[in-house]
C-alpha cells in the first residue's frame, strides 16, 4: 500500500467501502471526507469542505452529493478539483455554511479502473438559544487541570477538619456541572491545541492542529477551516475579545481561540496573524514576546523583521510589558502585555520565592488576577459584549516537570481569577456565563501523605490508610496561598506516566525537571541474506536528572513506563470536569464531548450566525 493510502488508514479518518467489497491486493481508491462524519455544525457557522480521493489508477468519475443534491448547487459555489500531486485529487470549496438546523448526508462515489467507490459522513447542524442570554461568556481553562490537581489545591488552600473539607474552591461552587471527554479524532490522548481547538470550533480536529482539519499535504497552513469563536463573536454582534494566559500569547490554548494552523509550533505565523482584523483579539495578555519582536533583536523567535508590537501600537494598542504598565493601562483602549519572553514564571517563584536566577530579566510581572481584572475593566466597555479566553497555562506546564507543588499554586492563582470574575459577574446583575475546565489530563494521583518524623526517607515515609494523618499547610495571613509548601507533613502525590527519575517528596526550591535529554548511541540489527550485522546509531533518549536526589537521602530511581525519547511526564487520556455558572450554564450537565463546549457558549449568547455573512 502506497504511503498515502497508508496515512489515511492509520489517521483513522477513511471512509472507504467498495460496492463490490475490498479485496486484499486489489487496487481501492481511497476517500477521505472533510469535515469528517459525525461533525455536528451550528447553522451559519462557516467551514471549508473538501473531499481527497487517492487512487493508483487513472481517477474517473467523482459524483459528490449532500441530502441527494449536487455539492455545487447545495453549497451554490462550484468545488474546485485539484491534483495535489501526491496521488490525490482534492474537490475543494471554500467559506460554506449549513443555514438551516437538521440533517446533512454527504455522499461520495468515485471510479477506479472501472469499480465504483463509496463514502458517506453525517452531519448535524444545530441552532439553539438559552432562555435567559448571557451577554458575555468568559471560559477559564485550567489547562492539564486534573479533578486530582484540583482537588490538592482544595487540601492546601482550604484545609480540612475531622475529614470535611472546610471549604471548596470558587469553581467547585458554580451551580452546573459535566464530565467532558477529551480525545481528537486521530488519537486517544490529546494535546492543548487540538483540545482548545474543540472549545473553539465545535470540532475535533488532530495533535498540534487547530481550527482545520487535516488535509494529505504537508504544508501546515492550507487545510480546511472551520469558523472559531473569536470569528463568529465578531462578525455576527461586533463583541470583543479577550486572551489571556501565563504562557505564551501564542501558545496552543490561548492561539486555537484565533488562528488556524496544522502545526501550533507556528508561533510567529500566529502573533501576525492576530493582527487581522476579523479576528483581532481587543485584549492579549501572556508571555512570549519573543514571537512579536524582529528576528535581528536579540531573543527573538521570528523569521522576519516584522515588529507586531508597533503593529499593535498602529492600530491604537496600549502596550505593557510589567506589572505596573499593565495596571495604569487606559480601560479604554485595547492592550496588548506581554510580561516575559517566554512562558511566564509560576505564582510560587514569581509571588513568593522572588529568586533573580529563576526570575531572571522578569521580576515584576503580574498575576492571573491582575490580567483578569483589567481585561474584564477593558472588554466589558462594548455594550455588544465580550468573549474572554482566560487561561492557568502553567499548571499543565509544572505537571509536566512533575512538580506538583508549582502546579498546586498556580491552580489556586487560577482559582482566584475565577473568584473575582464570579463576584463581578454578580454584581452586575449576573449577565455572564463562565465555564471552567481543563483542556485535558495528566495522570497524578494522591497515595496519601508524607512525613519523615521517624526518620523514616522515601518511599517508606509514604503514609498509607490509617497512617496518612493530615498534612500541615498553614496559611497564617487567610490568602489561601500557605507560606511553606513544604511542611514537615505534605501530601504524596505520584505519577502514572512518567520518565525515569529520582523520586522526592519535597519542594524544590529551584524549578528541577524530571530527566534529562539526551542522545544515545544504540545498536541496530541488520539482516544481509543469512547474515546479520550491527551498526551504531544515535537516538534521542533520556535519563533521570540527579538534581532530584534528595539531600541526605538514599536516590530512589523510579524506571520510566513511557517511551525513553520523552523526558517529561505527559498527558492522559483521563475525562475531565466542568464547572459552569451564569446564563446559559444549565447545559452543561451529565457526560459530554469536548466540542459541545463551543455549542453551549454560542447557545447562551443566542448568536444567529447567519448574519453577515459575505
Amino acid at each position: 500500500m502506497r504511503k498515502t493510502q497508508k496515512k489515511l488508514l492509520l489517521c483513522g479518518i477513511l471512509a472507504c467501502m467498495s460496492a463490490l467489497g475490498n479485496v486484499a491486493g486489489i487496487s481501492a481508491a481511497d476517500i477521505r471526507i472533510l469535515p469528517i462524519d459525525t461533525a455536528k455544525f451550528w447553522a451559519g457557522a462557516r467551514f471549508d469542505f473538501d473531499v481527497e480521493v487517492a487512487t493508483e489508477k487513472p481517477l474517473g468519475d467523482v459524483k459528490i452529493e449532500i441530502n441527494g443534491i449536487s455539492a455545487d448547487k447545495f453549497f451554490e459555489k462550484p468545488l474546485v478539483k485539484k491534483d495535489l500531486g501526491n496521488g490525490v485529487t482534492s474537490f475543494r470549496v471554500n467559506d460554506v455554511t449549513f443555514k438551516k438546523p437538521g440533517k446533512a448526508v454527504v455522499t461520495v462515489k468515485a471510479d477506479e479502473n472501472g469499480k465504483t467507490y463509496t463514502a458517506n459522513a453525517d452531519y448535524s447542524v444545530v441552532s439553539e438559544k438559552a432562555n435567559k442570554k448571557a451577554k458575555n461568556v468568559i471560559l477559564f481553562i485550567g489547562d492539564g487541570m486534573s479533578l486530582q490537581a484540583r482537588q490538592i489545591a482544595r487540601i492546601i488552600s482550604k484545609g480540612m477538619t475531622n475529614g470535611k473539607y472546610n471549604d471548596y474552591l470558587a469553581m467547585e461552587k458554580l451551580e452546573n456541572n459535566a464530565v467532558i471527554t477529551t480525545s481528537g479524532y486521530d488519537s486517544l490522548v490529546t494535546d492543548s491545541a487540538n483540545s482548545a481547538s474543540a472549545y473553539a470550533t465545535g470540532h475535533k480536529s488532530v495533535v498540534n492542529a487547530m481550527g482545520v482539519y487535516e488535509n494529505s499535504t504537508e504544508d501546515p497552513f492550507d487545510d480546511p477551516k472551520v469558523e472559531n469563536i473569536a470569528e463568529i463573536l465578531k462578525r455576527t454582534r461586533g463583541m470583543s475579545i479577550g486572551l489571556v494566559t501565563t504562557a505564551e500569547s501564542t501558545d496552543a490554548t490561548p492561539a486555537a481561540m484565533v488562528g488556524h494552523t496544522r502545526r501550533r509550533a507556528n508561533q510567529d505565523y500566529l502573533a501576525k496573524d492576530y493582527l487581522e482584523d476579523y479576528h483581532r483579539p481587543d485584549v492579549i495578555l501572556g508571555g512570549g514576546s519573543r514571537r512579536y519582536i524582529p528576528k535581528d533583536l536579540p531573543g527573538s523567535k521570528r523569521k522576519d523583521n516584522i515588529d507586531v508590537i508597533e503593529e499593535f501600537k498602529k492600530k491604537g494598542y496600549t502596550f505593557a510589558s510589567d506589572k505596573e504598565e499593565l495596571l495604569n493601562a487606559s480601560g479604554d483602549k485595547p492592550l496588548l502585555g506581554l510580561f516575559h519572553t517566554s512562558t511566564m514564571n509560576v505564582y510560587i517563584d514569581r509571588e513568593m520565592f522572588k529568586n533573580p536566577k529563576v526570575l531572571k530579566n522578569f521580576p515584576n510581572q503580574p498575576n492571573l488576577i491582575d490580567m483578569t481584572k483589567k481585561t474584564l475593566e477593558i472588554l466589558s466597555k462594548n455594550e455588544n459584549g465580550f468573549f474572554a479566553m482566560i487561561e492557568g497555562a502553567s499548571i499543565d506546564k509544572q505537571l509536566h516537570d512533575m512538580d506538583w507543588h508549582r502546579a498546586t499554586y498556580d491552580t489556586i492563582e487560577f482559582d482566584k481569577a475565577i473568584e473575582y470574575a464570579r463576584d463581578w459577574s454578580l454584581k452586575r446583575g449576573d449577565d455572564t456565563l463562565i465555564i471552567v475546565l481543563a483542556d485535558h489530563a495528566h495522570g497524578i494521583s494522591i497515595s496519601g501523605t508524607y512525613h519523615e518524623k521517624d526518620g523514616k526517607k522515601g518511599a517508606e515515609a509514604v503514609r498509607i490508610y490509617a497512617d496518612s494523618i493530615l498534612p500541615t499547610f498553614k496559611d497564617l495571613d487567610g490568602d489561601g496561598f500557605p507560606e511553606n509548601p513544604d511542611p514537615d507533613v505534605t501530601l504524596a502525590v505520584q505519577y502514572a506516566n512518567h520518565p525515569s527519575y529520582y523520586e522526592n517528596y519535597h519542594f524544590m526550591e529551584v524549578p528541577t525537571p524530571p530527566a534529562l535529554a539526551i542522545n544515545e548511541t544504540v545498536k541496530e540489527a541488520v539482516r544481509t541474506g543469512d547474515k546479520v550485522e550491527y551498526k551504531e546509531v544515535l537516538q534521542a533518549s533520556s535519563k533521570a536528572n540527579p538534581a532530584r536526589i534528595p539531600l541526605g537521602g538514599k536516590p530512589e530511581l523510579v524506571p520510566a513506563n513511557i517511551p525513553k525519547s520523552d523526558p517529561q511526564e505527559v498527558h492522559s487520556a483521563d475525562d475531565i470536569l466542568l464547572n459552569a455558572g451564569g446564563p446559559g450554564s444549565e447545559y452543561f450537565k451529565g457526560m459530554m464531548d469536548n466540542t459541545e463546549v463551543f455549542f453551549g457558549i454560542l447557545r447562551a449568547l443566542g448568536i444567529d450566525a447567519n448574519k453577515n455573512l459575505k
